[in-house]
């Protein structure tokens, strides 16, 4: 029987589906190196964003045929690696969508009414009204960077809300712009105009950092930063000494360059700002929604036959009811088909 191996928590949903056509073993938070030691025994991994798979663990895993990341982003998973070893890679691009998109939502909203301060204040036996005087969303200019399935979900909320949709987006064309009723602009411009900006693209080695200093000053001083989408991409000294300084009004991160977030972290000591955990997809859906899709998906790609649900970040023909043919190596991670060449895969 096929042998997966789960390294991050699941919901049992998922783990329940798995083992009716595979041997599971759930050991989630392995180090690295205990990790190297014990791939080489599986065909399937499934992971969620805990587990980085290297292209040293995929060396070592001799028998893998497939990695299944349940959700969005594969940017812990050297795919150019496990390419070359013909190990497909696949995701659950639609499990936390909305669940991720409320979260950048909520987070801006937060951010407007000073909610996490408030309650602070509050609980402190304070009863500052004056001080958290908040700002509505209606009619202001909120800038998307990055319109995939969640930045699109944003923007549609957006608008209903009476917020006027500009966006950054390289790989989105002025007709598809057009339909979704948002202003394309060069970043620099969205940066200018922008009252408010939420990020919604991955980490790579073109977006590492891509909202720096500079780009900071360009911001409104009433302007404000959410970004629920990777860390890395905001220089995150940058941006606390930007909130400090009051070149913008405030930023709100779930995600960081390192995680945990440090105790030093310049962005723990921001007073006009606030941090959290990432949990964006984590609802009382949404785990159990992307362990369940996965779980249908994993063991028939890995055995041959594919189920609906196998929607492929590696590829096009594990989607249909049939068997899958085995294409080439240099085929496998192939973005899928109804992809735009370079677009921006996971948000």
């Amino acid at each position: 029987m096929t042998k997966v191996l789960v390294s991050d928590p699941i919901d049992q949903a998922g783990i329940d589906i798995l083992s009716q056509v595979a041997s599971v073993d759930v050991r989630p938070g392995l180090p690295p190196e205990e990790l190297k030691a014990i791939i080489g025994d599986y065909e399937g991994l499934m992971i969620r964003s805990g587990t980085t798979v290297t292209a040293e663990i995929i060396e070592a895993a001799t028998k893998l045929r497939i990695i299944g990341r349940a959700g969005v982003g594969v940017d812990n998973v050297d795919v150019p690696a496990a390419t070359k070893r013909g190990v497909l890679v696949v995701n659950s691009p639609e499990g936390n969508t909305i669940a991720a998109a409320e979260h950048a939502l909520a987070l801006m909203l937060s951010l407007s009414r000073h909610v996490p301060h408030a309650h602070a204040s509050t609980m402190a036996g304070g009863w500052d009204r004056k001080t958290y005087v908040g700002n509505e969303l209606y009619k202001k200019k909120l800038g998307v960077v990055g319109l995939g399935k969640i930045g699109s979900h944003v923007a549609r909320v957006a608008q209903a809300m009476g917020m006027e949709l500009l966006a950054y987006d390289p790989f989105v064309s002025d007709e598809r712009a057009q339909q979704m009723q948002v202003k394309l602009l060069p970043l620099a411009e969205l940066f200018s105009q922008a009252d408010y900006i939420t990020l919604h693209l991955p980490r790579t080695p073109d977006t590492e950092n891509l909202v720096n200093a500079e780009l900071l000053r360009t911001m409104k001083p009433t302007a404000r930063l959410v970004n629920c989408a990777r860390g890395g991409i905001v220089d995150e000294a940058a941006l606390a000494a930007a909130v400090e300084a009051g070149v913008i009004a405030g930023a709100a991160l779930d995600v960081y360059a390192k995680e945990p977030l440090a105790a030093d972290s310049p962005c723990a000591a921001s007073r006009s700002g606030w941090c959290s955990p990432p949990p964006g997809g984590q609802h009382h859906r949404g785990p159990g929604e992307r362990g369940h899709r996965r779980g249908r998906a994993d063991p028939r790609c890995a055995a041959g036959p594919a189920g609906p649900q196998c929607r492929e970040y590696s590829r096009p023909q594990c989607r249909g009811n049939g068997a899958a043919q085995a294409p080439s190596a240099a085929g496998r991670n192939a973005r899928p088909a109804d992809q735009p060449a370079g677009r921006w895969p996971d948000q």
